[in-house]
């Protein structure tokens, strides 16, 4: 079976919604086994990261209500609405 882009970030946004948070080592390894290698890569400083097309379609699940924390690697909620979700 073939997944698409929008499947992965739905998987992604429902696993946020439902921790609050989403850590990008745990959403790779996920999404490996779940949908495929071929929406991971490895980014210029040498991490595996999630296809571009996968994060395109979860920041529009998201709306913009999330934030990544560049230094932790992870989603999480903003504070302003964490507690809309």
């Amino acid at each position: 079976m073939s997944h698409t882009a929008e499947e992965v970030a739905a998987w992604m946004f429902a696993e946020m919604r439902d921790a609050g948070i989403l850590y990008q080592a745990d959403a790779v390894e996920h999404i490996k086994r779940q949908f495929g290698e071929h929406f991971i890569y490895v980014n210029e400083k040498g991490h595996a990261s999630i296809d571009k097309e996968v994060k395109k379609a979860f920041k529009k699940l998201h709306g913009g209500k999330a934030a990544w924390d560049r230094d932790a690697f992870f989603w999480g909620w903003t504070s302003a609405i964490k507690n809309e979700v």
